[in-house]
């Protein structure tokens, strides 16, 4: 670094951002790599960010719309064998044991897509353990799954194995750098009434026994950092300044008068109406019941003087504006979804929006939860189910990877025109820009499906004696081009 040092000033400072003057004192940049810096803070972090989820409604709207975006109902397989009776055997086999996936039995494999989304976007990172179970527990295939918050793999442990393996941050690396063993905590340290009848001690699952989901943001990165990571400081001090001027508004609504009159030493004032003297509270103070179109009569030397409270100011709305737009691009997402306000938006500028933000919901779909859940889950599911003889597969072991091949298809995107846009697709598949199956899967249904549901429908329909204008038989492109 010393020749960085030696640089001349001059040209280092071509670059505003390294430049040393009066706008760049202090400013705090460490040269340490993400895991030195992000794994002390991951602790705070991930504190903070759950509470702002459980009490900051525009922290719980992001991690809410987001999950809802990027699993929406689930990312659904479709295996891509060629032989149909085989694909057929093995969608019915998955579809079976979708329902028994959670070894909690709380939720079904794409309610599991669905909290570790929830858990990865809250927490920064989620850990799923395969569990492998009996043949006579009566699952379709003996495989269910766990799901284990970030605390139950500790970031303080850091040690050398008797085998001399390294252990970073609770991970456990070979030699050459490979994940071969995660340890974790036997119950979630953070819950004190189940760690509190046993010694919380900790265990080496082997890796291939465990799953860690995260999104990668630098090579080498050991740990996930929470979604609301850039946006917790500004949404905290942002609530507290709503809820000043809430309060403030609370105080101006209070309309109060202040009789002022000068101090006597003589007997007590009479009331010029009734001849009584003025009753007075504990202090002295004279009480004036204020009702809608009375007219009070002061006495000799009082005057009224109101309250003149502030109001919540003219900068308000736009400040507030301002602080949720730069919030909605930490935590990317559109504005107009973080809070619902659809004012002064034409539908053009939303489809670009919106395109912007679903691509960037698509690469993380693909490049963590396909990747890093899915594809893992699936093979896993395999195996068992080959091993356990629940479907046949000839000659398995040398032929794993044609079996293997699925395309995950993750909830489709509504149409934005419910005319222009189905229009714009059938177009494309007409001209041979893109196929009827694909344009089918985009919207995460299976064309075969479609395909087998619609023979039933004009089957039956002619059977009947039925005749709908939907009748996908009449609406063939064959047919349209022979009209």
């Amino acid at each position: 670094m010393n020749h960085i040092r030696n640089t001349p000033k001059r040209i280092r400072n071509s670059y505003e951002g390294a430049g040393t003057g009066r706008r760049a004192k202090g400013w705090d940049a460490p040269d340490a790599a993400l895991n030195a810096v992000a794994i002390p803070a991951l602790p705070a972090l991930r504190k903070r960010a759950r509470a702002a989820v459980r009490n900051d409604p525009y922290a719980f709207s992001a991690i809410s719309k987001r999950v809802t975006n990027i699993i929406g109902t689930g990312i659904v397989p479709r295996s891509q064998l060629a032989d149909a009776a085989q694909r057929s055997a093995l969608h019915q086999l998955w579809e079976d044991w979708v329902d028994e996936a959670d070894a909690d039995d709380r939720s079904d494999f794409y309610g599991l897509q669905a909290l570790v989304c929830r858990m990865v976007e809250e927490a920064g990172e989620c850990f799923v353990r395969l569990r492998l179970r009996r043949p006579e527990d009566g699952l379709a295939v003996p495989l269910q799954l766990q799901l284990l918050p970030a605390e139950f793999v500790p970031l303080d442990k850091n040690f050398k194995t008797r085998a001399g393996n390294t252990v970073r941050a609770g991970i456990e690396f070979n030699s050459i750098g490979k994940r071969v063993a995660y340890w974790m905590y036997q119950s979630n340290p953070g819950d004190a009434i189940s760690a509190g009848y046993r010694f919380n001690t900790l265990h080496r699952v082997p890796a291939d026994q465990v799953l860690h989901i995260y999104e990668v943001v630098d090579a080498g990165q050991l740990r996930g950092i929470p979604r609301l990571a850039p946006v917790l400081l500004r949404l905290r001090s942002l609530d507290n300044y709503d809820d000043a001027v809430l309060f403030r508004q609370e105080v101006s609504n209070l309309f109060a008068g202040f009789i002022k009159r000068p101090a006597s030493e003589g007997p007590p004032a009479l009331d010029p109406m009734t001849g009584q003297p003025v009753q007075a509270d504990r202090d002295g103070s004279p009480l004036v019941a204020l009702e809608p179109g009375s007219m009070q009569e002061l006495l000799d030397g009082e005057e009224v003087e109101f309250s003149d409270p502030p109001d919540a100011g003219n900068t308000y709305i736009d400040f507030m504006r301002q602080q949720l737009q730069a919030a909605a691009v930490g935590v990317e997402l559109p504005y107009e979804l973080l809070t619902g306000d659809m004012g002064d938006i034409s539908d053009r500028v939303l489809r670009v929006l919106l395109n912007d933000f679903r691509r960037r919901i698509e690469q993380l779909q693909f490049a963590v939860y396909v990747h890093q859940l899915c594809r893992p889950i699936r093979a896993a599911w395999m195996d068992a189910a080959v091993l356990s003889g629940v479907v046949s597969l000839p000659d398995y072991a040398a032929r794993r990877r044609d079996y293997l091949r699925t395309r995950w298809v993750p909830q489709g995107w509504t149409y934005i025109h419910p005319v222009q846009d189905p229009q714009g697709k059938i177009l494309e598949i007409r001209a041979g820009l893109t196929s009827r199956s694909e344009q089918v899967l985009r919207t995460g249904y299976d064309a075969e499906l479609i395909d087998q549901e619609n023979a039933q429908d004009n089957q039956r329909a002619e059977k009947l004696g039925l005749n709908y204008s939907t009748d996908t038989a009449d609406l063939a492109p064959e047919k349209e081009d022979q009209k």
